[in-house]
């Protein structure tokens, strides 16, 4: 059975709290606009709120990448983003299409973010799942 690095487990401690931000972040935002009607720079203020912790996340996710001291868990963790990256850029690039010829309504951008977190979670699974069944687990 795999453990979790000392990075994976400060990674885990710095992206609770922040993903429990966000999800206070959206309510908060979510009731503040539906109920007080912010216009101008308070609706701006709320609009940005919960980018706040996404984008602390990222950092998170950063420090993660640069605390990993494991060659090989580091090249697995950059190798799924890389695979979540990808993935964001195929699906951008056909609903692109599919809307510059009216083929389908807006997608908005914000899923580009959610879409990229599941497939590089996805991937890390599946990539330490091939190295399990390769006798390869790091």
């Amino acid at each position: 059975m795999q453990r979790t690095s000392p990075a994976g487990r400060r990674y885990l401690k710095r992206f609770t709290p922040t993903m429990l931000a966000y999800v206070g972040a959206v309510i908060a935002s979510s009731v503040a606009v539906d109920r007080l009607h912010p216009t101008g720079i308070a609706l701006i203020a709320w609009s940005i709120l919960p980018a706040l912790p996404v984008l602390a996340i990222l950092v998170v996710i950063g420090l993660y990448i640069h605390e990993e001291t494991d060659e090989y868990l580091r090249l697995r963790i950059v190798s799924a983003m890389l695979i979540g990256i990808g993935v964001v850029l195929a699906v951008s690039v056909v609903l692109g299409f599919l809307q510059l010829y009216h083929a389908i309504g807006q997608v908005d951008v914000f899923w580009a973010f959610p879409i990229w977190c599941g497939t590089w979670g996805a991937a890390q699974c599946l990539l330490a799942w091939r190295d399990k069944m390769s006798g390869g687990e790091a």
